[in-house]
């Protein structure tokens, strides 16, 4: 009967291991960790050569009451929170230890807790938190029930640490994102449309490819282009639309000889409520599409668009107006003026990459280890990217699998919210009908 019951047991925990590992973490994995941790702790701050010289006050007290050697000094376990996918430990580090000794033997650490990664997080001057993760979250992505984010935020995806992967538009105005065909792009983008759909935000779209992708998100789009033409206008609108904005901001931030100093701003977060324009993001899919031509006619019209995406691009973030540019490369072979529109461009989001070279594009200012991992993905990983910005900080992330129906369907619940902007009436999307000649018997 005994065995019997230790069998069911064991299988059942087997299956939460494949099928749920959340729990099976939560039942198992967490109170195994916990004792491997404490019970082994300065043991492996030891053999990960974690450690430094105690202090000479402490070796002369014990060498005068003759009570023996001094252990050396090791990091001191401030806080200890488990998560439903892993650990958090906070470290107070010793002296003379600095996070890169932490960040070199997390790989250590990870063996000797038995864990499946460690990710190191500065929070402090000499604190660390080390996020321990039981499993890869990254395998089938789950995101957390209680997101809580900003006005102008989107939870997009997972970091490969538990944590939900926040695109925040007032941290990084302009984005990049960068992948191979059939790598995930357009998942990003369905879940970035889908997370922005219930916030007070205009959308725009930008899609040469006749609107295939965007045009199912019409309800929720402001402005949308279908074809270079439209975009060449619809550029031409959106700066004449930042314009306007400066001319209000200058009317209205109260520079004048009484004004409180505090009330004094250069950008519309500063204005009231009442005066402030309602935030603007413009979403273009395949970027080379508005750099390619084949006449001089065509010439004539990338040249301007470049040159209004670029003053875009380089003043807008003030007006509350912000950039999401997708594409498979973006480098010098597109022609004049990419690489100066790519410069303004903070946010990168770089998904399977076919070439070294389409990596560096995005990530080789960021890190060379970035760049690596991004040439790194397997090809059934699809929508895992490397996620980065110009501080050099980067990290794995993945979005969750999100269907072209269902970002459609939250731009339908949310239509309602879509604001009008005069500036971009003339490319307001109207409701598509298919026509009766396209229709497949």
């Amino acid at each position: 009967m005994l065995l019997a019951l230790a069998v069911l047991v064991a299988g059942l925990l087997w299956v939460a291991r494949v099928k749920a590992p959340a729990l099976y973490w939560v039942l198992v994995g967490l109170p195994a960790a916990l004792y491997r941790v404490f019970a082994s702790y300065r043991a492996t701050m030891e053999a990960c050569e974690l450690t430094v010289d105690p202090p000479w006050w402490r070796v002369f007290a014990k060498g005068a009451n003759g009570s023996g050697e001094v252990p050396p000094g090791i990091p001191r376990i401030r806080s200890i929170r488990p998560t439903a996918t892993g650990l958090r430990l906070r470290l107070r580090l010793a002296a003379g230890l600095a996070p890169e000794n932490v960040v070199k033997s997390a790989e250590r650490l990870r063996h000797a807790w038995g864990v499946h990664s460690i990710h190191v997080a500065v929070v402090k001057p000499g604190v660390v938190e080390l996020r321990l993760t039981a499993f890869d979250v990254l395998a089938r992505v789950r995101m957390p029930r209680r997101l809580i984010t900003g006005p102008l935020s989107a939870v997009v995806g997972l970091r490969e640490d538990g944590r939900p992967f926040v695109r925040d538009f007032r941290k990084i105005p302009h984005s990049l994102t960068l992948g191979a065909n059939d790598s995930g792009k357009s998942m990003y983008q369905r879940c970035l449309i889908k997370a922005l759909a219930p916030l007070d935000v205009a959308l725009v779209g930008v899609d040469c490819k006749r609107g295939v992708e965007q045009s199912p998100f019409a309800p929720r789009l402001t402005a949308l282009a279908t074809n270079p033409e439209d975009a060449d206008g619809l550029l031409t609108a959106l700066v004449g639309e930042m314009e306007d904005r400066f001319d209000v901001l200058v009317l209205h931030q109260g520079i004048t000889p009484g004004t409180a100093l505090e009330d004094i701003t250069s950008d519309i977060w500063g204005l009231p409520a009442k005066l402030r324009p309602v935030p603007v993001i413009v979403l273009i899919d395949e970027i080379a599409e508005l750099f390619l031509t084949t006449s001089r006619a065509d010439t004539e019209r990338r040249d301007r668009m470049v040159t209004q995406l670029i003053r875009y691009a380089q003043l807008a973030r003030a007006v509350g107006m912000y950039l999401e540019i997708n594409g498979q490369r973006f480098g010098s072979e597109l022609g004049r003026g990419a690489t100066a529109l790519r410069a303004q461009l903070t946010g990168r989001v770089v998904h399977r990459c076919n070439d070294k070279q389409t990596a560096e594009m995005g990530l080789g200012d960021v890190d060379e280890l970035a760049v690596l991992a991004a040439t790194s993905i397997p090809p059934e990983q699809r929508g895992v990217a490397i996620a980065g910005d110009s501080s050099g900080g980067w990290s794995r992330i993945r979005t969750p699998k999100t269907s072209l129906g269902e970002a459609a369907g939250v731009c339908r619940q949310f239509a309602h919210l879509t604001p009008e902007l005069p500036a971009l009436a003339a490319w307001r999307p109207a409701a598509i009908e298919p026509a009766a000649s396209s229709r497949i018997p």
